[in-house]
């Protein structure tokens, strides 16, 4: 079977963490398969769709690396979903009801009053031509519903335990039931059509093979599978992943906005960090980095995605982005270094990476070692016997054991009386990547210039 899945964001706001990991599933299940990975924008709200979060989430998306083989607009649809519509309005499936949202409220209340089901009760079924000729003559405008196949016949209205199953490629075996749903509108009163409806037919049209969602879609998918089926074509395969929930297992609803990807990226987080993290979180394989999204795709499957609620703590990605760092060979930061006019080699790179939980870390270490630091003398006597027991150069991986050793002997200092003031004279922080490493790239003229106190 070959494989086409789709991301189908709204352009109504940028992306952020829960949504990206929805777009991450989807990549990693099409590559997987060696199928297609769709891009669709669901921009049928018109007043709330902008064309800069179209720019965004595509940018978003290229900073993830995730490529896609097609891109499609409902915007652009609209003749096709006026021509499903009719054909389903011919068909009887899809009916006009004239009730305000305000007269829907207060007819579920009632229902509630009465211990009925709060689902709609179908008088948009009851209407003869005239009772429709006369609400309109009154300024009503109706609205359109799909009716579900969930009576003994046509002429009953009366609603049946009807059950619609699916094997669902993460959560199994799914049901349910759409004899306790009301019929879902499909035409606002203004014309626009629903996400239902348009997803529907653009899964058609497109072809999709499967569909890999959150969870907040399994009632829905027993609609939508009734609407496939209406239309004569098969439903995709469905899969239905866990939600993200922040790490105290409150909602992640109400912090999304901080935890868009545009604002993950300002923030300096690597992109491999993001993607590991959120193909990982929920499943049953570890958290932990990956530099190649190929490692990624092979270690995919459905079957891994737990069911219960992912936990997505910022401290952990942020954990997660530093252990990436520490693990990045030079040959994949090199081009980034010279970016940030970091002109060095590999020695460098391996001596301070494991220091950086950021990226833009390592220009505070370039500083260190090629530009001007202002050196801490906690001891003056100290720091100038230090200074006039520098061996010559060249340095190498000796140097700093057999200069701490000389000095030792020559003051009588020995452990963090020892190392600590070298490392505060040589690089004015308290902590850092190892002195062993670090002096043969400082170099022997700034060493000097700061164990006696200069700037340098």
């Amino acid at each position: 079977m070959s494989v086409t899945v789709r991301f189908a964001p709204s352009p109504t706001g940028r992306l952020h963490i829960g949504n990206i990991r929805t777009a991450i599933l989807n990549w990693l299940f099409a590559r997987k398969e060696g199928g297609r990975f769709l891009l669709r924008f669901d921009d049928t709200d018109l007043q709330r769709s902008k064309e800069e979060y179209v720019v965004a989430i595509r940018e978003d998306l290229q900073w993830l690396g995730l490529s896609w083989d097609e891109e499609a607009r409902q915007s652009d649809r609209t003749a096709r979903y006026d021509a499903v519509a009719e054909q389903l309005k011919a068909a009887g499936r899809l009916y006009p009801c004239y009730e305000t949202a305000d007269e829907l409220d207060r007819k579920r209340a009632r229902q509630l009053a009465r211990g009925l089901p709060p689902i709609y009760d179908r008088t948009g079924l009851k209407l003869s031509d005239e009772d429709r000729q006369k609400l309109e003559s009154e300024g009503r405008v109706a609205h359109w519903r799909f009716r579900l196949a969930n009576t003994e016949g046509a002429d009953s209205l009366t609603p049946l335990p009807t059950l619609i199953n699916w094997i669902d490629v993460i959560r199994g075996e799914q049901t349910v039931d759409v004899g306790s749903l009301s019929d879902p509108v499909m035409i606002r009163a203004d014309g626009s059509y629903l996400y239902t409806f348009t997803s529907v037919i653009d899964d058609i049209d497109l072809g999709i093979s499967h569909i890999i969602r959150g969870e907040d879609h399994v009632t829905n998918s027993g609609v939508q599978i009734e609407l496939f089926n209406a239309l004569g074509a098969t439903p995709p395969q469905l899969g239905h992943h866990s939600l993200l929930v922040a790490a105290d297992g409150q909602a992640l609803s109400k912090r999304l906005g901080a935890l868009s990807i545009a604002s993950l990226r300002e923030d300096g987080l690597e992109p491999m960090a993001v993607v590991s993290h959120a193909a990982l979180i929920g499943t049953s394989d570890p958290v932990e980095p990956h530099t190649d999204v190929a490692e990624l795709v092979e270690l995919f499957s459905p079957s891994k995605i737990s069911t219960a609620p992912a936990r997505f703590d910022p401290a952990e990605l942020a954990t997660l982005n530093a252990k990436l760092l520490h693990e990045l060979p030079f040959s994949m930061v090199a081009d980034r270094l010279k970016g940030l006019r970091i002109e060095t080699d590999e020695a460098f790179w391996n001596a301070v990476r494991g220091n950086l939980e950021k990226f833009d870390d390592v220009k505070e270490w370039w500083s260190v070692v090629a530009g001007t630091v202002t050196p801490v003398i906690e001891d003056a006597a100290f720091a100038t016997r230090a200074a006039e027991l520098l061996p010559p150069e060249p340095w190498g991986g000796n140097t700093w054991s057999e200069w701490t050793k000389a000095v030792k002997e020559a003051t009588g200092a020995k452990g963090k009386s020892l190392f600590h003031p070298l490392r505060l004279a040589l690089t004015g922080r308290e902590a850092g990547p190892e002195l062993k490493v670090l002096l043969p790239l400082i170099g022997r003229p700034r060493a000097l210039a700061r164990l006696q106190g200069q700037a340098a």
